[in-house]
């Protein structure tokens, strides 16, 4: 028995209560994997312009800009099978297990995209393995960001459920900074020119690094909890549609708000901002990375705080919050005054915080401990691989069909009252044992 089972004790309800020094491993282990993915998705999400001319080149800019973020919601689009996946693997054989195996299936293929050769060289076969390799980083986050959720919740007492889950998200909000620093930095530091030939490539290689630092944390992470022991030997993954389908529905559903809204402030707008406010891609960054500092500051502090108020009063302040101020708070953002821009992502990232920080706990707060992992990642993840992942996408359709620099604006208000609904019918559940 490793050293931190050995510190841990277990409360009547069956998850691990760890000692100060070895709840600060947890977190981390739990983390770990979450900032490499979130690191990768972020860098490409602002890079989407100049990789959309090496591997999607086209007379119309739009439409390569469209092609390439068709290749970002690919990798979303297979994270609802690897929430299938690793949902098993994370209820059958333990959540250890499944968090080591996501963040090697992450690590290469973001390695391989930096080095892919483009159209010019290799023609359409680029366009299809980069496509590929996004479709192996999707089910990768499909089974990294839910399990390490679980994890973390699991290891952290009812008085810190909401605190715990929190971290989880943090971690992927710290991988989307690193990649917002490390693209604002690399942009600051070269030419335009040597930033769309080869510059863009850099954050993809180096992502290699943060790869296997996670991956040697992962292996001297604590071990889970004893599985329960049952007769019924069917999959995990069945059984949660078969008995927790409900749930599974609710949990989609109020992510819905989450999944458009943060991937349309914090990773579309960059681009958004250089083509419909003319800002340079640096100074967008620049403000961008500033707006995800407070963020990454306000997650623990929400996750705190839904422990103390609960979850469903901070989702329904969020919601409504998004739901009236969207439109406002987009209009400040679509100015090439730093301080409009900046006070608007601010509006958004304060909305968003709440839901941050509520939500985790939420989610495992829902369903049983023996396919936990598999319900909230099939629930979670066919929200965000049809909702989230197209974000981008269908904003960028949205201003080209309309001629309205604002339209995402109603997108993420009609995003807002579906999660609105949903929201409303939920039950409290911070202060009720784990099911």
């Amino acid at each position: 028995m490793s050293e931190s089972q050995t510190a841990s004790v277990t409360s009547n309800h069956g998850a691990p209560h760890e000692k100060p020094h070895d709840l600060r491993r947890t977190i981390i282990a739990g983390i770990a994997g979450n900032v490499m993915e979130w690191y990768d998705f972020a860098v490409y999400g602002y890079f989407a312009v100049i990789i959309g001319q090496h591997f999607f080149p086209s007379e119309d800019p739009t439409t390569s800009v469209i092609a390439s973020f068709g290749a970002f919601a690919a990798g979303f689009l297979m994270r609802p099978f690897g929430g299938f996946v690793f949902g098993h693997i994370g209820d059958k054989y333990g959540r250890k297990r499944a968090l080591t195996l996501s963040v090697i299936l992450m690590a290469v293929p973001t390695f391989l995209i930096g080095v892919l050769p483009g159209h010019a060289q290799i023609g359409v076969t680029a366009s299809v393995l980069l496509v590929l390799l996004r479709m192996l980083q999707g089910l990768s986050v499909g089974g990294e960001y839910t399990t390490s959720i679980t994890f973390l919740v699991e290891h952290g007492d009812q008085k810190k459920r909401g605190f715990m889950g929190s971290w989880s998200i943090f971690g992927a909000v710290a991988g989307i900074l690193m990649g917002s620093a490390v693209g604002a930095a690399l942009a600051a530091s070269v030419s335009a020119e040597t930033l769309a030939d080869w510059g863009w490539r850099l954050p993809f290689i180096f992502g290699i690094v943060i790869g296997f630092t996670g991956l040697y944390i992962r292996r001297h992470m604590a071990e889970d909890a004893p599985a329960e022991e049952t007769e019924d030997k069917t999959s995990p993954v069945i059984l949660a549609f078969r008995d927790e389908w409900r749930a599974m529905l609710q949990i989609a559903g109020f992510n819905v708000v989450n999944a458009v809204g943060f991937y349309m402030i914090f990773v579309y707008a960059v681009t958004w901002l250089h083509q419909t406010a003319h800002i340079s891609t640096s100074r967008a960054l620049d403000i961008n990375t500033a707006s995800m500092v407070v963020l990454l500051v306000m997650i623990p502090l929400m996750g705190r705080l839904s422990d103390r108020v609960g979850r469903r009063p901070m989702l329904l302040i969020a919601v409504i919050g998004l739901l009236v101020l969207a439109y406002p708070l987009m209009w400040l953002m679509h100015h090439d005054q730093t301080a409009m821009i900046l006070s608007g992502q601010l509006g958004f990232a304060v909305l968003i915080g709440l839901i941050f920080g509520a939500y985790p706990a939420a989610m495992v707060e829902m369903v049983p401990r023996r396919v936990r992992v598999s319900a909230m990642s099939i629930g979670y993840n066919l929200c965000l691989g049809l909702v989230g992942g197209t974000t981008p996408m269908v904003a960028t359709y949205l201003i080209a069909r309309t001629h309205v620099d604002l339209a995402p604006a109603f997108y993420l208000m009609a995003a807002a009252a579906v999660s609105l609904l949903v929201i409303l019918k939920m039950k409290e559940t911070a202060r009720d044992p784990l099911r």
